[in-house]
């Protein structure tokens, strides 16, 4: 793993500055069943690896705030007999020296110590109503802290949800992090352009798929960042797609939404190109339209714009677009007012990007567009799906002429908003109509 403790310990000493005095309790993610005895692949919580670098289970993050803060870890303790099955485990006197925890106990004693703590502390920070259990197991603690107290010693009464603090730390990201998410981009680019160069009429999307993942732990990421969307013909139409079982047809889009996870952050991209090699002609006017779009949200992405003018750009010249192609009627202002174009394009244009791959940080302050910042980072994704009409689809929305159903397009990258502007992570994936076809060629 990629092990920075210095740089861990940099945003616990922010946290600490950030937040008023008290005690902190921040527990990674629950090891989950897949069937029977078979767990799933653990995932860390993101929160507590960005502020911890551990990636172990059953492991809790404990600091007490205010002038002379203190980081304690709780995790499991070295067991000879249980490595065997399992694998290495640090266990807390190695988790100290590790990872720059000023104390570190096995996870067990966690009741005993926050009863200790708990004294003298009248504010608990906790990421409260994300487990349920976690949210009665630290109020019966508090209770019980407050029966043993005795006369004059504070104990918690006020219990504060510590996610949006930590989440405004993730917004911005460091050097560090921007360095492996360069890195997620271009292997995530890479594969991008192996699906395109091995992709034929006549596989099924999962040998696509297949691919992907190949290059990705080929080049050193564990796992994809989200499940992969490897969706041909008609269900390149449907968002989420997830089944990834279908038989391509010749002649027909296939819509690839895939990034790899390096070190815990995350690389989205997606590319629709034509699998024949050759995009048709409606293929070729939607297409291009939607890399219209992106380009225009393109320029709103710098320092002192809000985050909403790059989706309101978008929104903007894939309305003309529909205009232009005879698929709607009216005027841009109009169509806009009447969300006419969300028959087609549904959905955002973009969300912020790291650890998750929807990423945390709030999209509004006090209830206004936050202007983005250099050290942001987020996608860029327009598109447009041609489906035919629900029979309770609202009355305003129009037939799709026949020779733009079922194609759908989405093009995305991974932006960084810099000083003077943005960097373009995934600029290797090709992404005009000439550059896919020429890769597909090759």
């Amino acid at each position: 793993m990629h092990i920075q403790r210095e740089r861990h310990q940099a945003r616990r000493a922010t946290l600490n500055q950030r937040l008023q005095p008290g005690l902190l309790i921040y527990p990674t993610a629950r090891v989950q069943c897949r069937n029977y005895d078979n767990d799933f692949p653990f995932r860390y919580d993101s929160s507590f690896y960005y502020l911890t670098g551990f990636y172990e289970p059953e492991a809790v993050l404990v600091m007490q705030l205010g002038a002379e803060p203190q980081a304690i870890l709780f995790c499991q303790p070295k067991n000879e007999s249980r490595e065997i099955w399992e694998g290495f485990l640090y266990g807390p006197e190695a988790a100290c020296e590790v990872f720059g925890m000023d104390n570190a106990f096995a996870v067990d004693q966690l009741d005993s110590k926050l009863l200790e703590l708990m004294a003298g502390n009248q504010r608990v920070y906790f990421p409260t109503g994300f487990d349920a259990q976690w949210d009665a197991r630290v109020l019966s603690l508090a209770c019980k802290a407050a029966n043993r107290a005795r006369g004059g010693v504070d104990t918690p009464i006020e219990f504060i949800d510590v996610r949006a603090a930590i989440d405004e730390l993730r917004l911005f990201k460091d050097e560090s992090e921007i360095g492996l998410m360069r890195e997620a981009g271009r292997i995530s680019s890479e594969a991008h352009i192996r699906a395109m160069q091995t992709a034929r009429p006549g596989q099924f999307e999962y040998e696509v798929e297949a691919e992907l993942l190949y290059h990705f732990m080929k080049q050193g990421s564990r796992s994809p960042a989200y499940g992969s969307i490897v969706a041909s013909g008609a269900n390149a139409t449907c968002l989420h797609y997830s089944e990834n079982n279908r038989r391509m047809q010749a002649g027909e889009l296939l819509l690839i939404d895939a990034g790899c996870e390096l070190h815990g952050y995350a690389a989205d991209i997606t590319r629709t190109f034509p699998v024949s090699g050759k995009f048709s002609g409606p293929q070729k006017d939607i297409y291009e339209l939607v890399l219209a779009a992106m380009n225009a949200s393109f320029e709103q992405v710098k320092p002192g714009t809000p985050r909403i003018a790059y989706h309101d750009a978008s929104v903007r010249t894939l309305t003309q677009g529909l205009i232009d192609l005879k698929i709607l009627s009216g005027t841009v202002d109009g169509l806009i007012e009447q969300e006419a174009y969300k028959q087609f394009y549904m959905h955002g244009t973009g969300h912020w990007l790291g650890l998750d791959v929807h990423d945390a940080g709030r999209y509004k302050i006090n209830g206004e567009p936050r202007p983005l910042e250099a050290g942001m980072m987020l996608t860029v994704e327009p598109g447009l799906y041609f489906r035919p009409l629900l029979a309770d689809s609202p009355a305003s929305y129009v037939e799709v002429p026949a020779h733009f159903m079922h194609i759908g397009v989405r093009i995305e990258d991974d932006l960084l908003v810099t000083p003077t502007g943005h960097e373009n992570l995934t600029a290797l994936t090709p992404k005009t109509v000439a550059e896919i076809e020429a890769t597909m060629a090759r």
